[in-house]
């Protein structure tokens, strides 16, 4: 009875919002009590609708009311504090909003400690007690309590759903196996779980391993960095000690000829102020020579570039680095999909999605074939009578090609109009040669230049003069896609859909142009 008492009276002085022992405990107009802060942050939550309601039994009130600390059951609780009386345990609180409330209980309803997957109800403590007294039900599965029991429910046949379907890939009940799944591969639930169980700790090892190879390989990374930046900061300090050893030897020799000019200049005065004819003519022989000045191309100091082991060093470090990053990348990222993440940001998928890197690129003349006329600023047009364009080293002498004014460096994407027999869209370096009949003009036929030869009925990608058969739809318009950093340029057919022709995956080394070998009429788009 004792026992009961003690417990009435923690349900009596506990807050109907906390469940907690009462805190500054206030009376509302309607008689129930609460923390002061419990039922502040109610009502602030009801300003905006300027009536204010009890908590527990939504009473309202108009306008908010003044909150005042009720003095008496403050001292009522400091009092039963010391005879013992403390906040329901946790078991026995009853159930909030967020919480899984217990299916047995009836009134109020306290919190559930466990959900069963065959009963498919929760429980309280109280009421999961046969659980664990009861043969029969001590065979079943407990889980910590859920709102998702239901989902275990067929919603065809209102049945437990134990089994599961690999062809269809969803969990089922028996009768669901004999009737629409009939015929398909299944298993019960529990074996489909073990099996998956067993693939996901394959996983977590797979991805621990990687994690543990990528911590490696980045903690080597650090030491390499480290010691190269020792190995600068040596050679630094090496150089700047003997050019500070340079410029005092200079300083000294530089004060050393002030002195002997300050001299001789001495001499010469003197002499200049002989008023005695033969006596001015028998000193001037004897008068020491000058000695030579010193080189001031010696006084210069030397440019960044006298640091070439400097350079050298950093650039060794970039390559190492290179390297590295090349060659175990595939071991540290878990899927493609994320080494595309972590090297660059993923492909558009869509043309809308290209045109956000749309690039207004313009046809050089400098560089254009004497047979092809430039119009528009991007349109090339082969022509049967040579253009009268000016001498250029840029020009191409021998093959109909031209190359744009811009150099194209981050993402970009543009588009080729062409008609005729054939086009070639390529990209290409500024290095790329321009005179003479051998392949090293040609774009594609050489290591400086990427193209895709789009003829009326076959694509073929071109580079260091090696082919690649493509296939894909024929269209008059190819979209070209360039992500620099990442390496990746790709060709696509654009029609009313967009299908990719060929994606090339390198490291560009400089800078590049866009480009068009003609043999009719091929036009950059103006994209909007």
């Amino acid at each position: 009875m004792a026992q009961q008492g003690n417990q009435l009276d923690q349900e009596r002085f506990c807050c109907l919002i906390c469940l907690d022992l009462l805190k500054d405990p206030v009376t509302i107009p309607c008689g129930h009590s609460y923390c002061i802060n419990c039922v502040k942050t109610h009502w602030d939550k009801e300003d905006e609708k300027k009536i204010h309601s009890c908590p527990q039994y939504r009473k309202t009130f108009i306008p908010r009311p003044v909150l005042v600390k009720s003095t008496m059951l403050a001292v009522l609780l400091e009092e039963l504090k010391k005879t013992g009386l403390q906040a329901a345990p946790a078991d026995h609180c009853y159930a909030g909003p967020e919480d899984v409330a217990c299916d047995v209980c009836t009134g109020r309803k306290l919190k559930a400690v466990k959900s069963c997957l065959l009963c498919l109800a929760s429980y309280c403590e109280k009421h999961l007690q046969p659980h664990y007294d009861v043969a029969r039900l001590k065979k079943h599965k407990l889980v910590e309590p859920s709102k998702k029991l239901q989902e275990n429910i067929c919603s065809r046949h209102d049945e437990v759903m134990k089994m599961f379907c690999r062809t269809d890939q969803q969990c089922i009940c028996y009768l669901c196996s004999v009737d629409e799944h009939k015929g398909h591969d299944t298993v019960s639930a529990a074996a489909e779980r073990t099996e998956r169980q067993r693939e996901l700790q394959l996983s977590r090892q797979q991805i621990q391993q990687r994690i543990k190879d990528s911590e490696k390989i980045f903690t080597e990374l650090i030491r390499l960095m480290e010691k190269r930046s020792s190995d600068v900061k040596q050679q630094i300090r090496s150089q700047q000690k003997t050019e500070v050893s340079r410029v005092k030897e200079l300083q000294e020799k530089l004060e050393q000829e002030i002195t002997e000019l300050k001299r001789k200049d001495a001499e010469l005065k003197q002499l200049s102020h002989t008023e005695d004819h033969n006596q001015f003519l028998h000193n001037y022989p004897s008068l020491s020579r000058l000695s030579e000045s010193t080189d001031s191309s010696s006084i210069n100091i030397r440019p960044l570039s006298y640091f070439e082991d400097v350079t050298a060093a950093v650039s060794q470090l970039r390559e190492k680095l290179q390297d590295i990053l090349r060659d175990t990348w595939t071991n540290i990222s878990l899927t493609v999909t994320e080494v595309d993440v972590l090297l660059s940001q993923s492909e558009p998928r869509t043309r809308a999605g290209f045109l956000k890197y749309s690039q207004e690129i313009t046809l050089d003349p400098n560089t254009a074939n004497t047979y092809l006329l430039l119009s528009e600023g991007r349109k090339a047009t082969v022509m049967i009578q040579q253009q009268s364009y000016s001498s250029h080293a840029d020009r191409f002498t021998s093959c109909e090609q031209v190359l744009s004014k811009e150099t194209l460096t981050g993402r970009c994407y543009w588009e080729v109009e062409w008609r005729g027999g054939k086009v070639s869209v390529a990209v290409a370096y500024k290095n790329i040669s321009r005179a003479g009949n051998s392949d090293e003009c040609l774009f594609g036929r050489n290591d400086t230049s990427w193209a895709l030869d789009c003829n009326q009925n076959s694509y073929t990608l071109w580079y260091n003069n090696d082919n690649t058969p493509v296939s894909g739809p024929q269209s008059s318009r190819v979209g070209v896609y360039l992500d620099h950093r990442a390496g990746v340029l790709s060709f696509y057919s654009v029609s009313e859909t967009m299908t990719l022709l060929h994606r090339v995956q390198t490291t560009f080394t400089q800078p590049l142009y866009a480009g068009l070998w003609v043999y009719d009429t091929a036009e950059l788009c103006e994209l909007k």
